[in-house]
């Protein structure tokens, strides 16, 4: 079951990144509008997101993954919170009731945060 969830997580990141560039409008407008070139932003997101799952399919790489994952994440933050200052819907995009908006930001990402720590930096501590 373990490595399952290495497979999935190493799957999700990797299919999440090439989103970034099959589905640019869908995270354009998630973008703050106080940062700076969101296009730029959501490539290096992308390639990131790709870069940080094929390392952390190879145990060498896997905790140092874990920590630019783990970064990213915390990262992403702003997005969320800026989400719910939209009241969950951005202009010709997603738009989910509020209390979604909450529950990505306060139960989804914690969740996905441990998941990195648990497959990535606490096994590799652990051994």
């Amino acid at each position: 079951m373990r490595r399952w969830s290495l497979y999935l997580l190493v799957f999700f990141y990797l299919i999440a990144g090439i989103n970034h560039f099959l589905n640019p409008d869908f995270y354009l407008p998630l973008i703050p509008p106080y940062l700076p070139w969101p296009e730029a932003i959501n490539a290096v997101s992308g390639i990131v997101e790709i870069l940080l799952a094929l390392l952390f399919w190879w145990k060498p790489t896997r905790r140092y993954a874990a920590f630019g994952l783990f970064a990213m994440l915390l990262a992403f933050i702003p997005s969320h919170i800026y989400f719910i200052q939209l009241e969950g819907c951005v202009a010709e995009g997603l738009c989910v009731p509020l209390w979604v908006a909450w529950v990505r930001l306060v139960v989804v990402h914690p969740l996905l945060l441990y998941w990195v720590y648990v497959e990535g930096i606490n096994k590799m501590r652990n051994g």
